[in-house]
């Protein structure tokens, strides 16, 4: 029964990975639906108020960016030729062959300079001009060719392009999908799991289907309570940090980066890059050692991880190749950042990693070490590959003790079969002084890189993955070890472990998404079809003529519009939705019905808007309190939207304080014009009910004038004297 069980889930697994290359209608188990069109009004000010309105931010995001595009393309009533000139050269950079690069250089000067030159239509300056000219004629395509146009180009479409942008619908469907990004929330119920791929001592490793995108993942599950019982709380959360810092800015294709980070009630979870072909460890044991070859293929890419790493000042310390895994071509990644550590600010000293692999400034406890620690397990990998074991596990022993004292003592004899140029490279990353070790004298992967071993490496290529792996893993299989040989923890080792709400408060700030990889993750899959679907609806509530709503307010005062829930009590105790508009001196609440008026709740109504939210009908809500006698005392709104509640929050708060100074400044002048408190108390009586009686805001300021004068003439008819 186990064997079956054990098939089952191999079946699956490989089921789900195939299923994960369709189409995106196959890929999806749980729709993407975009929030509506009116979260413009909320994250327009919320994007301005972050700095993130702008053209280079929104460029160079990918959904930014393809939007932008869309824009560009299909929308704007000018033609944008600089981004097909910006793509076309982009391309040209990524091209490899020297022939296919000197011909794509020749279209694109034709094409996007003379043609434009000779129309007298081409807006770049000469010197850029000069500079593409000088190198074609001598025949020469460098990949920085069209470099000088660049920032010419971000200059034409920062400009007249963008501006339109902002004011198109492409602009609102940017704010639909930035709002989706910053309210993720995930749980386990967003992915399918499926069949464990490995384990470690705090949980295990699953591979997994996000279920709005079909993209598979390998989920990293650390057991809370195993956390506790072996006090690896902070091992933990560094791991979340180093993972995030991996993972954002530049993509590194040679590191198990991670997507997501969210928690559970029992579980720290990672979703991570799947790598489906085994690690190098499990592909020793059945392949064998590798040729000098063949480990020149996965030094060289292992090194790029590695430079990516030590450039953000993070240490690995547990470099071997049971953490080098392979994707399903062959080429490897850096994987399990665990024992990852930060040395931008302070060295680590602590003695930490595998025997057999560690620095001897590692061992030695109380020195303090940097990147260095990693070129010595490097060199310990490489010779592994070779050989089958670690330079200081010759015999074979498992006495971690005698392979410290190894490690510390031991030269280490090289084999004469390895070529020259391998033991002159083993020799220098196996250094056991730090000044002479290579990568540690100060040019760091570029001086490993520059070693006559690597000679005949073009390190774009490799940056690129366009050398052909040495061992492509069999196509069908799990390329893991069995299901059940792998296993899974005794919940008995935990069985008198408890979370308090003190453990849970350690993990409130886990969750993370990175956006990069997030917007990656839907252009690669559902982005085109959500949009379409979103489109469809939009054209079907036009047709119902339900659009009203959404009007443009931008030439209005309207501070804030769009969809809120407000809670209704007495004998209709339910949220209903409303469609809310902020004005300065009112809030309108309309219903779905053109025929019903709105509800109008004026700012001198309001005594207070609460400034934290309060926990009702188990919502997080914005609390309004009235004056006495006003209304039910209080109005209650909430939303699901985090970003959209906080803007919601804090433009109504600013609303009303704004209110109030102005009609307080109001009566004061009042006051002073007529010289008593009781005249002035009535002009503030009458300011306020001249301002509820005009929907217009301007009617505040005209209602001061109108105030006065009736406060002057109500004391002339007492009979007091100017």
């Amino acid at each position: 029964m186990a064997d079956l069980e054990a098939v089952l889930a191999d079946v699956s697994y490989l089921m789900a990975m195939e299923k994960s290359k369709c189409m995106p209608a196959a890929r999806a188990s749980k729709k993407i639906v975009l929030p509506d069109p009116s979260v413009r009004s909320v994250m327009h000010k919320y994007l301005e108020k972050e700095n993130e309105v702008n053209f280079d931010k929104i460029f160079n995001q990918v959904l930014g960016y393809l939007l932008f595009r869309d824009f560009c393309d299909n929308v704007s009533d000018e033609p944008v030729p600089h981004l097909k000139f910006y793509e076309e050269i982009k391309a040209y950079e990524k091209t490899e062959c020297h022939d296919e690069r000197r011909k794509q250089a020749r279209d694109i000067y034709d094409n996007f300079i003379m043609k434009e030159m000779l129309s007298h239509t081409h807006e770049y300056s000469k010197e850029a001009v000069a500079h593409v000219q000088k190198y074609l004629m001598k025949n020469e395509v460098p990949v920085n060719l069209f470099e000088p146009y660049i920032e010419e180009i971000f200059h034409h479409l920062r400009g007249e392009p963008f501006r339109k942008f902002l004011e198109s619908d492409k602009y609102t469907r940017f704010c639909q999908w930035k709002n989706l990004e910053l309210n993720i929330q995930l749980t386990m119920n967003d992915f399918s799991v499926h069949r464990i791929i490995g384990r470690g001592g705090f949980g295990e490793v699953y591979g997994c289907r996000k279920a709005d995108t079909g993209k598979m993942y390998a989920m990293k599950c650390l057991d809370k309570k195993r956390i506790k019982m072996k006090q690896g709380e902070t091992l933990a959360l560094n791991e979340r940090t180093m993972l995030s810092l991996v993972s954002t800015g530049v993509d590194c294709p040679f590191i198990v980066c991670m997507t997501y980070a969210f928690h559970t009630p029992d579980k720290l979870c990672f979703i991570l890059d799947l790598m489906n072909g085994g690690d190098l460890h499990y592909h020793l044991s059945q392949h064998g050692v590798f040729n000098e070859s063949d480990m020149k293929f996965y030094a060289a890419e292992v090194i790029l991880g590695l430079e990516h790493m030590h450039k953000r000042f993070i240490v690995y310390r547990d470099l071997k190749p049971a953490n080098i895994l392979l994707d399903e071509n062959g080429h490897v990644r850096i994987s399990d950042l665990g024992l990852a550590c930060d040395f931008s600010k302070k060295k680590p000293h602590a003695s930490v990693g595998t025997h057999g692999y560690m620095a001897p400034e590692v061992l030695s406890k109380g020195t303090p070490y940097d990147s260095s620690a990693d070129w010595f397990s490097f060199g310990c990998m490489l010779y592994k590959l070779l050989k089958g074991h670690s330079p200081f596990r010759q015999h074979k022993t498992k006495d971690k003790h005698e392979i410290d004292r190894m490690t510390l003592t031991m030269n280490v004899e090289l084999p004469e079969s390895f070529s020259k140029e391998l033991r002159d490279l083993l020799e220098g990353l196996l250094q056991r002084d730090i000044d002479k070790r290579l990568g540690c004298k100060g040019g760091g992967a570029d001086e490993v890189k520059a070693h006559p071993f690597f000679t005949g490496i073009d390190w774009n290529q490799v940056y690129y993955q366009k050398y052909t792996p040495p061992l492509i893993p069999p196509r069908g299989e799990v390329n893991a070890a069995d299901a059940f040989d792998i296993g899974s923890f005794d919940e008995e080792d935990t069985k008198g472990i408890k979370l308090t709400e003190q453990d849970q408060e350690l993990y409130k700030y886990f969750p993370l998404t990175i956006s990069e990889r997030w917007q990656q993750e839907v252009a690669e899959t559902v982005f085109e079809t959500v949009n379409q679907e979103a489109d469809r609806l939009e054209q079907k509530r036009k047709a119902k003529q339900k659009q009203r709503f959404d009007a443009d307010e931008k030439d209005s005062d309207c501070i804030l519009h769009g969809y809120l829930k407000k809670y209704s009590g007495s004998f209709a105790s339910v949220w209903q939705t409303r469609y809310a508009k902020l004005y300065p001196n009112r809030l309108e609440l309309h219903t779905e019905s053109s025929s019903t008026k709105p509800d109008l709740v004026f700012m001198d109504q309001i005594e207070e808007v609460a400034p934290d939210y309060v926990q009702f009908k188990n919502e997080q809500c914005i609390q309004i309190k009235f004056r006495d006698g006003i209304r039910d005392g209080r109005l209650i709104l909430t939303m699901a939207d985090e970003i959209g509640l906080k803007e919601w929050s804090l433009s109504l708060r600013g609303a009303h304080k704004e209110s109030q100074e102005l009609l307080g400044s109001m009566a004061k002048k009042a006051g002073k014009i007529y010289g008593t408190e009781r005249d002035a108390s009535k002009a503030n009586v009458l300011i306020s009910s001249s301002a509820t009686s005009n929907s217009n805001a301007s009617a505040t300021a005209n209602a001061a004038a109108a105030a006065a004068a009736a406060a002057g003439g109500q004391r002339n008819a007492n009979g007091s004297s100017n």
